[in-house]
């Protein structure tokens, strides 16, 4: 009588694994850059980061001439490169970009309502507003991050954006518009200190930044624009499900 023959059982195909990160490279790069600069400041004495922050900080008196000559380290180099030293979608060039142009628009709307300032501006939370300004034009439009329908997130991010009419009359949007803003005013109104040096918050930068960010975002976008009439039924579809 003839032994049965031994079979093994096939394996289960491997399931890929899910990466660890899923942010975009641009992001976790802006990210990493955040945390390198915050690791090598804590590393110095207190004297040399004083100095770094007076080179590189947002100074608004900086650019005062009417007033009693005060001279800050950087000289006229620093006049220009503290308005900026201070994604999936968009890809790594845009994305940088866009946050340099919401971080100026952000010291330049500090520069206006603080002109003779000695205090330096320091910090990105300028160029987050201008990203987060930027994420509601699409983030809400049907089949995107935020919607009811999205698919993944490749899909997601090549939604076409809604115009910036559009978009103010989702009330999605406009219920985010209301929070962020109230926040922001509730900082300036009750002018909010943080940290034990008691540093207040450069609420006025952060609207500067955020109002950029949401009309500056179509010349950024490379995802080209719905038709009006799709433009129309996303906005209507978000509006239902409201």
């Amino acid at each position: 009588m003839e032994a049965p023959l031994e079979t093994t059982p096939e394996e289960p195909p491997e399931t890929p694994r899910e990466p660890i990160l899923t942010l975009p490279g641009a992001l976790t790069a802006y990210i990493a850059l955040l945390a390198v600069i915050q690791i090598v400041r804590m590393l110095l004495p207190l004297d040399i980061d004083d100095l770094v922050i007076e080179m590189f900080g947002f100074i608004p008196k900086r650019y005062d001439s009417t007033l009693l000559d005060v001279t800050f380290p950087g000289g006229t180099g620093a006049k220009i490169w503290t308005f900026v030293t201070y994604s999936r979608r968009f890809g790594g060039f845009r994305f940088f970009l866009f946050m340099a142009v919401t971080a100026a628009a952000g010291a330049l709307a500090h520069l206006v309502t603080h002109e003779h300032a000695v205090a330096p501006m320091i910090g990105a939370s300028a160029s987050v507003s201008g990203a987060m300004a930027a994420a509601i034009r699409f983030a809400f439009a049907q089949g995107s991050f935020l919607s009811f329908s999205r698919g993944d997130a490749d899909a997601a991010a090549r939604v076409p954006a809604l115009s910036l009419m559009h978009a103010l009359r989702n009330g999605r949007v406009l219920a985010f518009l209301a929070v962020w803003f109230g926040v922001n005013i509730i900082f300036g109104i009750g002018s909010i200190a943080i940290g034990a040096d008691g540093a207040s918050v450069a609420w006025q930068a952060h609207i500067g930044g955020f109002l950029a960010g949401l009309m500056l975002f179509s010349l950024f976008d490379p995802v080209p624009r719905a038709p009006v009439g799709a433009a129309d039924a996303s906005s209507a579809d978000v509006s239902r499900r409201d």
